[in-house]
């Protein structure tokens, strides 16, 4: 990779996350007027518009819009409109409970999902492979708010091994992250066995062979290292989307994470801390985004960016 580039998507950086905020600032304010939510039922035209007043709503969307990226230049994110508290420390004590769902997820994802695509693509045809094959089914086609039903139904109703909901010990996080993963898992394993199975038929492979070495030594030297690239896109793509996807977990399992509440922000619309939570996940996509970039290039030093 070279250090234009480099230094090229790190400029890019900025200007991508000013884009992404500018969008959420205007389709914010197309969700309707959030005075009437702060306002009681018998609420005047006077009262609504007191309060449009107080919060800064009256002037030109123009006028806002400046005021608010000036108010970001200056690290200002507002206050939340429903509690009256920064919004970006609202979000911040959140984040390290969904980061740490999150990472937990991709490491159960990452553990079953490769192991399985690969015994699954080793053993193309056999039983294994349509065992790994149906798993791979139901992973992505079950719910995932059907998964996490029936996680707390056997595993904390019925077989009291885990708790059902809430943050405190390493037995809370289980069954969240299994429920949050197993999608995930069934789709590396997918991707790792379609690579392996690509990967095999490639002359390259065939002459290793010729050559003499043993069936390990193939796999290790030159299949499994051809095959990482697709997979480590998968788990590379797979980090944001489970921050994504953790907006219904962390609801099913009372789990105490920004995503969720992030998404009571938009029903209430609390501009500064909707606002404030797609600024940190802009950040974080495009750092684990060019992250990806690197680990390319690393692993396969042929991958060159202009």
């Amino acid at each position: 990779m070279s250090k234009r580039y480099l230094v090229r998507r790190l400029i890019q950086i900025p200007f991508t996350i000013l884009g992404i905020l500018t969008i959420i600032f205007f389709l914010m304010r197309l969700s309707g007027d959030p005075a009437t939510l702060f306002a009681s039922q018998n609420a005047s035209v006077e009262d609504l518009a007191a309060i449009r007043e107080r919060m800064g709503f009256n002037d030109p969307l123009i006028v806002q819009y400046g005021r608010f990226l000036l108010d970001i230049l200056q690290g200002d994110f507002g206050n939340s409109l429903r509690y009256d508290q920064s919004a970006f420390l609202l979000i911040a004590r959140r984040i390290p409970a969904t980061l740490k769902l999150a990472f937990a997820s991709l490491l159960f994802s990452v553990l079953i999902g490769v192991p399985v695509g690969v015994v699954s693509a080793l053993k193309r045809d056999s039983f294994i492979d349509k065992l790994s094959m149906l798993f791979v089914l139901i992973g992505q086609g079950a719910p995932v708010f059907w998964i996490g039903i029936m996680f707390i139904m056997i595993f904390s109703l019925q077989l009291k091994w885990f708790p059902a909901s809430g943050d405190g010990s390493f037995k809370h996080i289980i069954l969240p992250s299994f429920t949050l993963g197993l999608f995930f898992a069934a789709r590396i394993a997918r991707f790792t066995r379609s690579s392996i199975i690509e990967v095999k038929h490639e002359h390259y492979i065939r002459t290793a062979q010729y050559k003499g070495l043993t069936p390990k030594g193939v796999f290790y030297k030159h299949i499994a290292k051809n095959a990482a690239i697709p997979v480590i896109t998968i788990i590379g793509l797979s980090l944001p989307s489970l921050i994504g996807g953790a907006v219904m977990v962390e609801s099913i399992f009372a789990w105490p994470g920004f995503a969720g509440f992030i998404v009571t922000a938009v029903s209430n619309r609390d501009y500064p801390v909707v606002q404030s939570g797609v600024l940190f996940m802009a950040i974080f996509v495009a750092i684990i985004n060019l992250l990806v970039d690197v680990i390319y290039c690393l692993l396969d030093p042929r991958i060159t960016y202009d």
